[in-house]
């Protein structure tokens, strides 16, 4: 791990399709009123050219939707700092110190390449498994290292989210977040879980999501195929096979997550780049091993 120290400078990258007029507004007065951090925040209309925001927000409009994390992207390449806050266009950050807690973390401890707040609904919903980065959503209030984050709202170290190579731009949608956190690690980093950081963000199912099961299948055989040693690709498919066939119980929902499974075993998953054995032993030991 070579990662030089980070100051208070923030790029914060916000992804919005223009479809939430009520809910970006919010998510940038929360954000403009951050404290203790200089920030530099840009909005990519994704599909959509950004209109109507504060001054001193500057803007990206991409003609297409290129996805989610290609479009993030865009943002990362378009904002500086030392630290990224990707954040999500229905987000609120209840407290104006929420970024500056967050590259406290980083600054706190130099293994540390991301940090997760603890996302809450601000209307009391309960909060998805799938927002506390630990197996089966255990221990929310539980501090620590985690082998994976919450895309929604996050900060990651500029050096180490460049070491990873960005986002896996062509995923569109899903699943890239394993491989970024995947790659940070890689390095020689960790993820951190700070659920003492809260953010606000309505629990919703990925499932609202049309392409949801097909992209869900093959994105996870392409992230498979990019980023584990070889031995290790069919015991990581296997298991998630076996999980789909007790999770799933929606007959057109199993017949996409199929069709998925076959494209990404067929199609182009793009550059391969393995993760080290030790990578393997070390994300083992933190509870993550990557055939899960």
């Amino acid at each position: 791990m070579s990662s030089r120290p980070v100051g208070r400078s923030v790029g914060a990258v916000v992804l919005s399709m223009g479809t939430r007029p009520e809910e970006l507004p919010r998510a940038m007065e929360s954000l403009l009123a951050q404290t203790g951090v200089d920030l530099d925040v840009v909005v990519v209309g994704n599909g959509w050219e950004p209109t109507g925001l504060p001054p001193e927000v500057r803007t990206v409009h991409l003609p297409e939707n290129v996805g989610i994390p290609q479009g993030r992207n865009v943002g990362a390449a378009a904002v500086s700092g030392d630290v990224i806050f990707f954040y999500d266009d229905d987000a609120f950050l209840p407290t104006d110190d929420v970024v500056s807690q967050l590259v406290d973390v980083l600054q706190a401890d130099p293994r540390v390449g991301a940090v997760q707040p603890r996302p809450v609904d601000p209307d009391g919903r309960p909060s998805p498994g799938r927002w506390v980065p630990r197996p089966g959503g255990r221990d929310p209030l539980r501090p620590g290292v985690v082998a994976w984050v919450w895309e929604g709202t996050f900060a990651v170290r500029r050096d180490a989210f460049e070491g990873a190579g960005g986002w896996p731009g062509h995923f569109f949608y899903g699943h890239e977040g394993i491989e970024l956190i995947w790659r940070v690690w890689d390095q020689g980093f960790v993820g951190w879980y700070a659920p003492e950081i809260v953010v606000n963000h309505p629990a919703t199912s990925p499932t609202r999501h049309a392409v949801y099961w097909r992209m869900n299948a093959r994105n996870r055989v392409w992230v498979a195929r990019r980023n584990l040693p070889w031995p290790l690709v069919l015991p990581y498919l296997l298991t998630w096979v076996l999980v789909t066939l007790a999770r799933v119980r929606s007959g057109p929902a199993m017949r996409a997550w199929v069709a998925g499974f076959g494209e990404g075993l067929g199609s182009g998953a793009g550059e391969r780049r393995p993760m080290s054995w030790r990578t393997v032993w070390r994300l083992t030991r933190a509870g993550r091993p990557p055939v899960l």
